[in-house]
């Protein structure tokens, strides 16, 4: 072999070592990163369960108070609307009664004076019935007497 042939093959074997070390490294490299990835995704879970609870227990937080401040504008919406229908209820009272009035229909304390007097007038009247009476009899005892 000439030297050329020599320097050829030991280049040859040199380039070929240094491909057989670069393979290596890369399947070195190859598998380095499959395992950076296997454990990315190993932390990734541990880590994804505790920030999941860590965002329920947030989530549960958010939605109490929430809840509380819809339950306190419900409270005032309703006050308001109680406050609105007590005055349009007493609008309409106010409109019937004017109308009824217009109209001389009696209200409710017109018949509760009425009654009143009405029995009033029929205690009164039981007693002078009695009392006539009394004096019927006196008249009528005192008639067959004489």
């Amino acid at each position: 072999m000439t030297k050329k042939e020599l320097a050829a093959e030991a280049t040859e074997n040199q380039v070929l070592a240094q491909a057989r070390d670069l393979a290596v490294k890369i399947r070195e490299s190859a598998n380095q990163i499959w395992l950076a990835g296997l454990g990315a995704f190993s932390k990734a879970q541990q880590e994804g369960v505790k920030t999941f609870e860590a965002l329920v227990a947030e989530g549960e937080k958010v939605q109490e108070r929430t809840k509380d401040a819809a339950d306190e504008r419900f409270a005032e919406v309703r006050e308001k609307v109680t406050e609105t229908w007590n005055k349009l209820d007493k609008v309409f009272e106010d409109r019937v009664g004017r109308a009824l009035h217009a109209l001389n229909v009696p209200t409710h304390k017109d018949i509760d004076v009425l009654s009143k007097r009405v029995h009033e007038l029929t205690v009164t009247t039981r007693k002078l019935s009695e009392e006539e009476e009394m004096r019927g009899h006196g008249r009528a005892h005192r008639a067959k007497a004489e």
